[in-house]
């Protein structure tokens, strides 16, 4: 029997909070300047090789027009402009580019763009894949914070520094009111389901980190999000993860896997779905410890420094501590 067609309220982006709902409001994002990212790309290119490396700055522009538009300066494919990481467009954001330009000289002149600034240049053997970069560092203001004393969202970020938040996929990673959510639907009620291109490729990302928020928004509510299996006298405690959907044997132990297959079981043509991709099983931490997680008062604006490993979200830090209200513009 087919599954029952999904509402939208099925694909409520309210996941649970491990510090409780916050009452506090902040003004998140009103200027560009209030989202600043930087990328640690964790290794020095070498100076030689085919791949043309560029460490932009850019305000205002997302990382695919950037290399759209580099593509086209440099007259080659999209496919051969490489990145590790995709970053936020309302924001001022620095990272590395890679592009596939074989030959001794750098070209000149390097192209200039508009809100983006060209910080250094180099050459590499290897083209930018995504994931490859060590860390990004935030500087993120919250504006005028209300609702909550200092004191209360000190204390949530004296908790955070101890025990981290819910490593949630951000909303952003479902499109604009979970539209990509919905598209999943529509292609998985196909009878022959096929994610063709990029684009179906933007939905199998979606698909695989909703079923991994619903496993960690489980153990959230029964407070089992932070370690799988305590400290022993002989070992350290390990960290609980969660499940990347795709193809192959679970790799967890029966009764974890069991335990997530019951919470996923209203979601199980999605799995489906995801296994006959061609993806494969992996795993992702439940916890997220932000880095060097630092923060100051600048009257009633809040301003924090932290760093996160590739691929996870500021936005599951930011929302343990207030509702974050964004300009239209910004959205």
């Amino acid at each position: 029997m087919a599954p029952a067609p999904l509402r939208a309220a099925d694909f409520s982006l309210d996941f649970p909070f491990s510090l409780g709902r916050p009452v506090a409001i902040a003004g998140f994002r009103t200027l560009c300047a209030d989202f600043v990212v930087e990328e640690e790309l964790g290794f020095t290119p070498e100076g030689g090789g085919e791949h043309l490396y560029l460490h932009i700055r850019k305000e205002n522009q997302n990382t695919r027009w950037v290399a759209k538009l580099l593509a086209e300066y440099f007259a080659v494919e999209e496919q051969a402009v490489g990145y590790s990481g995709l970053k936020d467009r309302h924001a001022i954001t620095s990272q590395w580019f890679s592009i596939h330009l074989p030959g001794a000289e750098n070209p000149l002149p390097l192209p200039i763009v508009e809100g983006c600034e060209i910080l250094a240049s180099s050459r590499h053997p290897r083209k930018l894949r995504p994931g490859t970069h060590l860390r990004n560092h935030f500087e993120i203001r919250l504006r005028d914070v209300s609702g909550s004393s200092r004191q209360e969202i000190d204390a949530r970020l004296e908790a955070i520094v101890v025990n981290g938040v819910p490593n949630y996929f951000g909303e952003q990673r479902f499109g604009i009111d979970g539209g990509n959510l919905r598209e999943v639907e529509k292609i998985l009620a196909q009878r022959q389901p096929r994610f063709k291109g990029r684009r179906g490729g933007l939905y199998l990302s979606a698909a695989r980190s909703w079923l991994f928020n619903q496993v960690l928004a489980a153990r959230v509510l029964d407070n089992s999000w932070r370690a799988a299996q305590a400290a022993t006298d002989d070992s350290a405690a390990t960290q609980a993860d969660g499940p990347l959907w795709g193809r192959g044997r679970s790799q967890v132990d029966a009764e974890l896997a069991a335990r997530e297959a019951d919470i996923l079981a209203p979601w199980q043509h999605w799995c489906h779905g995801l296994e006959h991709s061609g993806l494969k099983q992996e795993r992702r931490p439940l916890a997220l410890m932000p880095g060097n997680l630092q923060w100051r008062w600048e009257g009633s604006d809040l301003i924090l420094q932290f760093s996160l490993p590739p691929g996870c979200y500021a936005t599951a830090v930011l929302r343990e501590l207030a509702v974050l209200t964004v300009p239209e513009a910004m959205v």
